[in-house]
């Protein structure tokens, strides 16, 4: 080694100690380090830390003689994975090292929220790459052993080493993948929230949605199970079965061919509506014609139970009926399932999907399209973006013939409406987006409607809170004083947010909080050190306020208990993970308050006024009707546990047997009910009788049949007009009772605007009824011509590609891979490049989860041929008759050939290169 390379190395020392774990190389150092130096190292890493033993690493290697051990510290590097800092020491160019330092600062900041948010295990696999494989072994080591906030401080520990240059966006992918909710906070670059993989490895059209209007966002709705009538059972469905006059009257607009909204009551049997729609449709059609209708159901649960319903009735008459979900579309050709069947049961986004990719031409295909819960068609949901596409052809003057539409829903809404005039508007704009002309509900035959759907009673219970709090007082107080902390280390705290009058253990005070680590992100001081420091203590200080916060919240709707066992299970946590000096101080304040704490919960004084008066209600009702079917709905997933944990023991409650109905989403480290135990639970609910109580949040306000369920309490529950008529409908059998149980007059007052506002919504839609057909046809046309320009003009023009050849580089080696002039695209979507040049560059090892669908077989594995690279490249496959690869953007690096400029893409919708599309032809040459 020169004397100039031993200076380098001195020079670049400090990104040496910040990157390296010495211990991890130390097997390979073997022919130049003594056995005593390598125990020093290594005790020096268990008594301080891999910082002190990097450095004391570099002392012994500069004092080193022997020839060849600077090559042998490279080559160590290298078999240990240290590729960032093995190829920055071999060129002396720390650029790319130097560049992390700001997510470093970043995540620094974030270590507090991060541990507690992050489930180590569910995206270590993506960020395997990133660690050296034995830190990929100590993580899951710790998470087993201490628990997962411990092993995701040891994973933040690891990613603040990391020399992969991508470890910033790789974390960004995996916890968006996981819809984990730190990934608000983890800002890589502008954009990058927009990531996605657009390589088959990771495609696959999905039919999960935004539920417009559900204000839990934990929830992913179960969907509606739309009641058969009691004398027609699945089995008779082989049959042809007798409707009831009501439903006739809902069907006959749609069945004289007018697009109809259908608006009636859960459990009236809407799905057998459009049966008989769905049927007269078919049939209307003249010898050498055929009808085909899809039929759209926002939930997989849904989709499932409606393609069941419709197979069984139509595949007797004739009828080919399929379904495609999210689940299934990947496996399957579309255009030839919508060609080859009569009736296509779809969630929306495979649609969407299809009408965007050209795959579906354009929606004349079908002659009928039935919307399943249709007052979603707003704002970006799937269904309005098939009406647009609807709308734009009607508008457009296209000549292609459109389909019927039909929508059901039990309640059309009024948004948020303050009389009747705005609450028209609202309903004509829903009825616009479907270019509806009709909204069909059962008028003339009301007394058989409510013999068969019964509407529950309603109740109001207001109750008074504890006299006195005693916890909310000590737990008050701790988060004064660890609010007066964080304003110690950083004056201007209260200048970080804008809400003020922030009262603890409220929704309100959660806000405050997330503005407050928001605007940490961006926080800046010209010591960058001190700049890190202030802004880790504060995530520490919010982080701990927002358990305070979260347990005052349980503490207030269920037992002190339940409260302080939530804090308990987070302090343990903490100290699993080995806390720092500020963690250190925060446990010591919250274990010296302790002893008050479990004292509080044991004192009968602080027993709750609602759970006592939800006790009465219970026992009450059992009382009289031994056969009661009861759900209790409630807020939160903490609330779920408690109430369960709260049933269970009291005994004046034995007698029930609670299960429990949560949604599917994840919440910090807890992670939500999977679909197959959500069915399991509602199984034992409906038939089994396994639990005769169920306790749930809105995952449950639709898609429940549950005709015999004759109780429904809503715990401190208030949502919008459609969430009450849906949580209202739950109860549907005879002499049904739903209470309302708050401690909030707001509460009770928003449920009465609720009434009035269903009241509001029942008296326009009669009004509307009462127009001249013609005149609501004008209407509705000037209000979608008015929406269109509104969309048109808000459409951003299509950039015009650069036409300039480019290069692609390895995004990892930076070795030249190949051309944009290369490049060809195949189905609009899929890149693959030409030239058995391109064929040398890379190696192919056999794919872990191969996969057919489509014109595509998915065999194999890219990856870049250059020896210590291996860089992760795309996939191989067959596609038609043709073996070729197919590359994913964010793998290269793309450099103007003229300036040298080099830059990254995430997705290859972002780059604007002239896309020549796949000709087999070329494959022969």
């Amino acid at each position: 080694m020169t004397t100039e390379q031993r200076r380098s190395l001195l020079a670049f020392q400090d990104y040496i100690r910040k990157t390296l774990d010495p211990t991890y190389i130390l097997s390979y150092m073997a022919p130049w380090f003594r056995e005593e130096e390598v125990q020093y190292i290594q005790a020096e890493k268990n008594n301080k830390g891999p910082m002190e033993a990097a450095t004391l690493f570099l002392k012994f290697l500069l004092e080193l003689q022997e020839e060849g051990w600077f090559r042998g510290f490279l080559d160590a590097l290298d078999h240990a994975g240290y590729s960032g800092l093995y190829e920055a020491i071999e060129s002396w160019d720390f650029k790319k090292i130097e560049k992390l330092e700001e997510y470093r600062l970043l995540l620094k900041r974030l270590q507090p929220e991060f541990k507690t948010r992050i489930i180590p295990t569910d995206i270590l696999s993506d960020l395997s790459e990133c660690l050296i494989n034995q830190e990929c072994e100590e993580i899951l080591q710790i998470c087993s052993t201490k628990g997962m906030m411990a092993g995701a401080e040891k994973l933040v520990e690891c990613l603040l080493r990391s020399d992969k240059e991508n470890w910033p966006k790789t974390l960004k992918l995996a916890l968006e993948r996981e819809r984990n909710k730190f990934s608000e906070l983890w800002t890589v670059e502008k954009g990058i929230k927009d990531v996605e993989t657009e390589d088959l490895e990771d495609k696959m059209e999905t039919s999960d949605i935004q539920i417009f209007y559900q204000e839990d966002p934990e929830c992913q709705n179960l969907s509606e199970n739309s009641c058969l009538p009691s004398e027609v059972s699945d089995t008779n469905l082989y049959s042809p079965f007798k409707l009831r006059n009501y439903q006739l009257e809902l069907a006959l607009p749609a069945k004289k061919g007018k697009n109809t909204i259908i608006c009636a009551p859960t459990g009236c049997g809407k799905t057998l509506v459009s049966v008989l729609i769905c049927e007269h449709h078919l049939k209307k059609f003249p010898p050498g014609q055929k009808g085909k209708v899809v039929f759209f159901a926002n939930q997989i649960p849904v989709y499932e139970q409606q393609e069941s319903v419709f197979s069984k009735y139509f595949e007797r008459l004739g009828y080919r009926v399929t379904g495609i979900s999210g689940a299934t579309a990947e496996n399957v050709p579309v255009e030839q399932i919508v060609e080859n069947n009569d009736i296509i049961i779809l969630t929306p986004q495979i649609l969407v999907n299809n009408l965007k990719k050209g795959t579906i031409p354009s929606l004349s295909v079908f002659t009928l399209m039935i919307f399943d819960e249709c007052h979603n068609t707003s704002k970006q949901h799937p269904y309005n973006m098939i009406m647009f596409n609807y709308l734009d052809q009607k508008l457009g003057g296209s000549s292609g013939p459109l389909p019927q539409v039909i929508g059901l829903t039990a309640s059309v809404g009024v948004g948020d409406a303050k009389d009747t005039d705005e609450a028209l508007d609202y309903i004509c704009k829903l009825c616009a987006s479907l270019d509806a002309s009709v909204i069909a509900t059962v008028k003339d035959n009301l007394e058989e409607l409510e013999q068969v759907v019964y509407k529950p009673q309603k109740f109001f219970r207001k109750v008074e809170s504890r006299v006195s709090d005693k916890f909310k007082c000590i737990i008050a107080q701790l988060m004064k004083d660890t609010e007066s902390l964080a304003k110690r280390i950083c004056k201007d705290l209260e200048s970080f947010s804008q809400i003020q009058n922030r009262e603890f253990g409220t929704q309100k005070y959660e806000q405050w909080i997330v503005t407050v680590q928001k605007a940490c992100m961006v926080f800046q001081m010209p010591d960058k050190d001190e700049e890190s420091r202030i802004c880790k203590a504060l995530f520490l200080y919010t982080s701990h306020l927002r358990k305070y916060n979260d347990a005052l919240i349980i503490s207030e709707h269920a037992r002190v208990k339940d409260a302080l066992d939530y804090l308990k299970d987070f302090f343990s946590n903490v100290r699993a993970a080995g806390f720092d000096e500020t963690e250190q101080d925060l446990t010591q304040r919250f274990e010296e308050k302790l002893q008050e704490l479990e004292s509080v919960s044991r004192d009968p004084s602080n027993e709750n006024p609602k759970l006592e008066d939800l006790c009465f209600i219970l026992q009450e009702e059992y009382h009289l009707n031994p056969e009661t079917i009861t759900i209790l709905f409630v807020k939160t997933r903490a609330l779920v546990d408690a109430l369960k944990n709260w049933i269970e023991g009291n005994p004046k409650l034995r007698f029930l047997k609670p299960g429990i109905l949560t949604g599917r989403g994840k919440t910090n480290q807890n992670t939500g009910m999977t679909l197959p135990a959500q069915k399991c639970i509602l199984e034992a609910f409906k038939v089994s009788g396994d639990h005769n109580i169920l306790i749930a949040t809105s995952v449950a306000d639709e898609g429940i049949d549950i005709a015999q369920c004759n109780l429904v309490i809503l715990y401190e529950y208030v949502g919008n007009v459609i969430k009450m008529i849906q949580t209202r409908g739950r109860g549907r059998a005879r002499g049904s009772k739903c209470f309302l149980l708050t401690s909030n007059a707001g509460v009770i007052e928003k449920e009465q605007i609720n009434m009035y506002k269903e009241k509001m919504m029942n008296d326009c839609i009669l009004h509307l009824q009462t127009w001249d057909e013609a005149v609501f046809r004008e209407k509705i046309l000037h209000i979608q011509t008015h929406e269109k320009l509104i969309r048109d003009s808000q459409e951003k023009p299509k950039p015009v590609p650069d036409k300039e050849n480019k290069k692609l580089l390895c995004g990892k080696c930076k070795a030249l891979v190949c051309y944009t002039a290369d490049i060809r695209v195949i189905e609009e979507c899929h890149y693959t490049v030409l030239g058995d040049a391109f064929k040398e560059c890379f190696v192919r090892r056999p794919h872990p989860k191969p996969k057919k669908f489509s014109n595509f077989d998915k065999r194999e594995k890219i990856f870049c041929a250059r020896q210590n690279c291996s860089h992760d490249w795309g996939i191989h496959m067959k596609y038609k008759t043709f073996e070729i690869p197919v590359i994913k953007i964010e793998s290269f690096v793309v450099e103007d050939i003229a300036t040298g400029v080099q830059t990254l893409y995430s997705k290859w919708k972002d780059f604007h290169f002239e896309k020549i599309p796949f000709d087999p032809a070329e494959m022969a040459k």
